[in-house]
């Protein structure tokens, strides 16, 4: 079973890929992981992928397809992958296609996450984590049981993301809707398109996206 994750910054991607993974016995793809692995093995694929990041440059299609190949390649990947992060943009989704079709490969499902925006922006801004062991928290859904004392360690210090502002978050939302939602029509014509609503609670995404595979 191979599967796409898509929705904007926040909607619960990684959440869900993680069950997803334990679940059904998939692997999580992440491109920026791939790159980082990439660069650190030293292979070809990574030495290119050097040059071009450290002359400040964004890393081509091509170049990420062949990096998500050789991954999907890998022993560890025979049950299916999850794809989060990519693809951003049509033409990553026809590259895409055309990989795994030389492979004999498909794709089995996309699955759109749908949140509104202002909930979003809700839900980032309120994040925070205990400095000491990393647990998350929210100012409206899930604060420490005691104010100011983390549940898990203890801890009394904690932290935000200093990307995590409304004013960033926008910003994201709004690159998100520019480049990556036009390809929802893509594979909508495909009938690989299904959409969950991602403002319900984790166990009712996760349900609604059970669902949505078993109907494909």
């Amino acid at each position: 079973m191979n599967v796409i994750l898509l929705g904007p910054p926040g909607a619960g991607k990684g959440t869900q890929a993680k069950r997803l993974e334990e679940k059904h016995k998939l692997i999580q793809l992440s491109t920026g992981d791939m790159l980082r692995a990439a660069v650190a093995s030293g292979n070809d694929l990574g030495k290119k992928a050097k040059e071009i990041m450290d002359a400040g440059q964004l890393v081509p299609d091509n170049l990420m397809i062949d990096l998500i190949s050789d991954r999907i390649d890998q022993p560890d990947c025979t049950n299916g992958f999850i794809l989060d992060g990519f693809p951003r943009t049509t033409p990553q989704a026809e590259a895409l296609d055309s990989m795994l079709a030389e492979k004999g490969l498909k794709l089995h499902s996309v699955i759109e996450m749908k949140v509104q925006d202002e909930i979003l922006v809700d839900r980032i801004t309120g994040r925070y984590t205990c400095a000491n062991c990393g647990a998350g928290y929210h100012d409206s859904f899930q604060q420490p049981r005691v104010a100011g004392v983390c549940d898990a360690c203890g801890g009394t210090e904690f932290t935000r993301r200093s990307d995590d502002t409304a004013e960033t978050v926008r910003s994201r939302l709004a690159a998100y809707h520019a480049q990556t939602a036009p390809i929802l029509p893509y594979y909508g014509e495909k009938g690989v398109l299904k959409a969950v609503d991602g403002m319900t609670g984790i166990d009712e995404v996760t349900a609604q996206i059970e669902d949505a595979l078993g109907a494909a």
